[in-house]
């Protein structure tokens, strides 16, 4: 359970995509992210534009603010190397994302034991997200729901008091009148 915990800390939603980034999985994967993307341009045409594609410069910058943002909230991710500002510690490229599907696409072009463990648990940590994803939306769902109803029997309830209210009053002006001073002839 801790290795899928550690997987879901590297899923990041970019252009409204669950992804993993090459670096991530070259290090689960436990080979250099040059040796790995050799490896998937040995094979691009396992991976279309849904299943991978390469970050913009914009995403990158934005993602790297999440990236130091959870490696200093999270010291298991020490291996999680980040840019250095020196010379030659810079990225040459921009870092391509997998989706779902593009990970389960690696397992047929890394074939060794350990790519293949990481492979079953990365699938894994997808499909525990997604089954929260669709846990968390019921229970919006009904949120909405009920917030609705409330919203009805607010309405319901304030005429409810105003009835109450006239009522009161009716009483109330009742009671001055025969409560009242009578003038005039008396039985």
């Amino acid at each position: 359970m801790q290795i899928i915990q550690s997987i879901q800390n590297r899923i990041y939603e970019i252009r409204g995509e669950r992804v993993m980034l090459d670096r991530d999985l070259a290090t689960l994967y436990e080979v250099e992210t040059k040796v790995f993307n050799q490896a998937v341009k040995r094979n691009l045409r396992r991976f279309p534009p849904d299943f991978m594609f390469q970050l913009t410069k914009e995403e990158w910058e934005s993602l790297k603010f999440q990236i130091e943002a959870i490696e200093k909230s999270v010291p298991s991710r020490s291996q999680f190397v980040t840019l250095n500002t020196g010379r030659g510690h810079n990225l040459k490229y921009l870092p391509y994302a997998f989706t779902e599907h593009g990970v389960a696409m690696l397992s047929g072009i890394l074939n060794s034991d350990k790519a293949v463990q990481m492979n079953i648990a990365i699938i894994r940590a997808f499909i525990e997200m997604r089954r929260f994803n669709i846990i968390h939306t019921d229970w919006m769902e009904q949120i909405r729901e009920l917030k609705d109803r409330i919203g009805g029997h607010d309405a319901q309830l304030s005429q409810i008091y105003d009835a109450l209210e006239n009522l009161l009053d009716e009483k109330a002006a009742e009671r001055k009148w025969e409560d009242r001073d009578r003038i005039g002839f008396k039985r």
